[in-house]
């Protein structure tokens, strides 16, 4: 009896879904609360904690309804089998005109496949642009530039998109027994030039750089820079004040072309030594080789994935079957591929996330003893520390489920580090 491989990946999605929303349950739980955690208490004002409960509850509210949108549309596209019925649409149409092909047919079914999933989510993003971070006044972004962004976003997956579904197809069709050594090339060669070009060819196009005109910062980074032996090439100003409040401080580069980019707004609202203090810590980062350590497991999970493709779902017609294909695409193998692992990518996820929250405390406590702690404790309450980069001024989570920390917050809150910080003072002292 075939293992029913598409029930099997509901069924799991579902379990995800209830426990992922007790999590943002017993968040919304702690973010009801009315006092301050102790590490914050008279350092942030009544006015600012209520500014910051009023958003991040408002985040709150779409977030459920996000989720349970979503796992209603993913159930009714597998179970229903919505995918199989559109890949069979476009191979229809292709016979139709005379054109079979299964390049043509896969690049035609893709970019159907995503504009769905664009025009699903478009909503959320609407309201949470133009709704909950206008009304906290996050957010500056009219319209015209919104859709100005998706125009540049689907210009760049035209540009790269094809080029690389095309490489994969054929690399799956000639590859033979060598196949995974060969998609794992592909994708390292790919990734190392988008990292290469994308500050010089990609990002421009989102936003506008300048050489950083503030002498003293300027002077500060790189005596620090100096200091520490990294190999900084140039510091940047990304001109963002036109389009949002948001920070951002960020490093860029491979080998000896090391660049930092410091958001406009972010200079305008902190101090000389903030800002020094936030570039300590991304130091930190790089003094430790996190970024390496990631890149290695990154490509340690590719290969590693692409050898659980290989041999599910190029060698296994029940996985197909299961999700109601006759026959084998090379794209739609990867895609329901994808779907099995939901389990174990979480997984996988959550145990990287605790690595991550790891290397964060270990750069903050680099900054520290450089001498940037107080400096660097000032700017995280200033700022919101996500995805490695200091963003939304005064709105951050400040009473934080432990549990849904621990799964989602990488880097860890604003708390934790705080709290962090000051054990490490305390121990310096």
């Amino acid at each position: 009896m075939a293992f029913p491989y598409m029930e099997a990946t509901v069924g799991f999605m579902i379990l995800i879904y209830i426990f992922e929303t007790y999590l943002c349950l017993r968040q919304y739980a702690a973010l009801k609360l009315p006092t301050l955690p102790r590490p914050l208490e008279g350092i942030i004002s009544r006015e600012e904690f209520e500014m910051s409960r009023a958003y991040n509850l408002d985040k709150s509210y779409l977030h459920f309804v996000r989720l349970a949108v979503n796992i209603i549309k993913d159930t009714v596209i597998l179970y229903f089998g919505v995918i199989p019925w559109f890949w069979k649409i476009w191979g229809a149409f292709f016979v139709y005109i005379g054109l079979e092909n299964q390049i043509l047919h896969t690049l035609a079914f893709l970019a159907g496949y995503m504009i769905g999933l664009q025009v699903t989510d478009l909503p959320f993003s609407l309201y949470s642009t133009f709704v909950i971070q206008a009304r906290h006044g996050i957010d500056k972004k009219t319209i015209s530039l919104f859709l100005e962004d998706i125009f540049l976003e689907i210009c760049f997956y035209i540009a790269i998109g094809p080029p690389i579904v095309v490489a994969i197809i054929v690399l799956v069709q000639k590859g033979g027994p060598y196949l995974v050594i060969y998609l794992w090339g592909f994708m390292y060669s790919f990734y190392i030039l988008v990292i290469s070009l994308y500050p010089f060819a990609i990002d421009p196009f989102f936003n506008k750089f300048t050489t950083l005109p503030h002498r003293r910062l300027k002077r500060n980074i790189e005596n620090l820079a100096s200091s520490l032996k990294f190999p900084l090439r140039r510091i940047l100003l990304v001109d963002s004040s036109t389009t949002s409040s948001h920070y951002n401080v960020f490093m860029y580069g491979i080998f000896k072309t090391k660049q930092i980019f410091i958001y406009e707004t972010f200079i305008q609202q902190c101090e000389i030594d903030e800002v020094v203090a936030v570039i300590a810590n991304e130091l930190g980062h790089w003094n430790h080789r996190h970024t390496m350590y990631k890149f290695i497991a990154m490509q340690v999970l590719n290969f590693l994935l692409l050898g659980g493709y290989y041999t599910l779902a190029r060698n296994s017609k029940d996985l197909f079957r299961s999700f109601g294909f006759d026959t084998q695409p090379v794209v739609i193998g990867i895609i329901l591929f994808q779907y099995t692992l939901i389990p174990l990518q979480k997984l996988v996820d959550f145990i990287l996330n605790l690595v991550c929250r790891s290397f964060e405390f270990q750069a903050d406590a680099f900054a520290k003893k450089l001498g940037y702690s107080k400096p660097l404790q000032a700017v995280l309450v200033k700022l919101r520390n996500t995805d490695d980069s200091f963003q939304e001024k005064n709105l951050v989570e400040m009473n934080m489920d432990p549990w849904y920390s621990a799964y989602h917050c990488s880097p860890p809150s604003l708390v934790e580090r705080l709290a962090a910080l000051d054990e490490s003072n305390d121990k310096a002292d």
